[in-house]
């Protein structure tokens, strides 16, 4: 990465990039992910303070790792010495001169190991996206914490339960083997996909897209693309987030109202975020081993690739989600696969394709308002007016309720 010269802006900046990695190489010495973070945090509190003085180091990173590793034997003596029982005391001394003795080792492993630490399938999926955040983004208990609407109190309780899960239940600080891979990648992409989601659509409040989650989720997309160049799913996530956030600038409109798809203008999507995409779908194809976030990818390619909205090849997309469900059967992607098939066939084979959906995802806001836009184009506008209403009644957000209003403000009454 590039640092800014300015000491303000570089500690800033190696922040962002870096913080992740320095907890990891502290973790793995330490065995203690809060004395892994706090030393971490020392270590830029001190470079706040030296750098804008001295200047930005030639080496940032490691500087910061290293600064780290002295605050953390520092902390372990000064325990040590508080302790009264001498067995304790000895072994935190050993663990303190391991630190001093050690070098940075394979960092891009350490990180690795990290990310499948706090994506483990045994901790709750908030926990999982609140550790994820929180020690490989680097984002403070508040941001997380408005960025998903819960309280900081609620959010810290999340953190620090999941950090003591970890040492209670010795979730071991290391890459899967290869029998076991597939599930716990799973789980860490769902994690990152789900950050991403919650960004280009929050699930509640007055604010449609929070940019600063989609950005952390494609940055962690490609940490993993990174450190997984070989695995398939993760360039099929990063194809995926980057073909939607390519949109992201013409989904709503100067007053914050969302846009659907079709009336979008396509002159201002992001045409590099586009190319990037398409280039990660081929190289996926090329392996052969699809998986449902390459064929997500896909189906976001082939909307990407129409300059018009009636030019977009609907029954191809209907094929690609026939594929998904067959390696991802669910009610959301077969909802998804409904609106496909209205655009290749007419609404009333969309309503058809929805009618077995409406029990499973009844409490669903998106199946009611999916419903209802399809019997309106049927001219069964009274039981599209019920379903909009539904939608109403359950849709958080606020943008997305606006967009729901206007249309069945369209409708007739009773």
């Amino acid at each position: 990465m590039t640092v800014p010269a300015d000491g303000a802006e570089a500690v800033a900046a190696v922040f962002r990039s870096e913080f992740g990695r320095a907890v990891s190489v502290l973790y793995r010495y330490t065995g203690d992910l809060d004395r892994a973070e706090d030393a971490v945090q020392d270590a830029f509190a001190v470079a706040v303070t030296r750098w804008p003085v001295d200047g930005v180091p030639a080496a940032p990173a490691g500087w910061i790792i290293t600064t780290a590793r002295r605050r953390a034997i520092d902390r372990l003596r000064r325990e040590a010495l508080g302790r009264s029982k001498e067995a304790e005391a000895a072994e935190l001394l050993v663990l303190a001169s391991s630190l001093e003795s050690t070098d940075d080792g394979p960092v891009a492993d350490e990180r690795l190991r990290l990310i499948f630490t706090c994506c483990h399938p045994a901790l709750g999926q908030d926990a999982r996206v609140a550790l994820t955040l929180r020690l490989l983004g680097g984002l403070s208990t508040s941001e997380i914490a408005r960025a998903f609407l819960v309280p900081e109190p609620t959010l810290a309780q999340r953190i620090s339960r999941a950090k003591s899960k970890i040492r209670q239940a010795r979730i071991p600080y290391r890459v899967p083997s290869s029998d076991d891979l597939a599930v716990r990648l799973a789980s860490a992409l769902a994690v990152v996909y789900l950050i991403f989601n919650e960004g280009y659509t929050a699930s509640a409040g007055d604010r449609l897209v929070r940019e600063e989650l989609c950005a952390e989720a494609i940055r962690l997309a490609r940490l993993v693309v990174g450190l997984l160049p070989e695995e398939p799913e993760p360039a099929g996530l990063l194809a995926l987030l980057l073909l939607i956030d390519a949109r992201r600038p013409a989904r709503s409109d100067a007053s914050g109202a969302l846009i659907a798809l079709p009336d979008q203008d396509r002159s201002s999507w992001d045409t590099a975020l586009i190319a990037e995409g398409h280039d990660l779908v081929r190289g996926c194809l090329l392996l052969g081993r699809p998986g449902p976030y390459q064929l997500q990818a896909a189906i976001q390619a082939v909307h990407d690739d129409a300059a018009l909205a009636e030019d977009t090849d609907w029954r191809q997309i209907v094929t690609l989600y026939d594929q998904l469900l067959r390696v991802q059967p669910s009610p959301v992607v077969a909802l998804n696969r409904a609106v496909a098939v209205a655009e290749a066939s007419g609404p009333s084979a969309g309503v058809a394709a929805i009618e077995p959906l409406r029990d499973t995802l009844s409490g669903f806001y998106l199946l009611h308002g999916v419903r209802a836009g399809l019997l309106a184009r049927a001219g069964r506008e009274r039981e599209a007016a019920e379903e909009y209403d539904a939608a109403l009644r359950l849709c958080g957000n606020e943008s997305e309720r606006e967009f729901l209003g206007r249309r069945r403000a369209l409708l007739p009454e009773g």
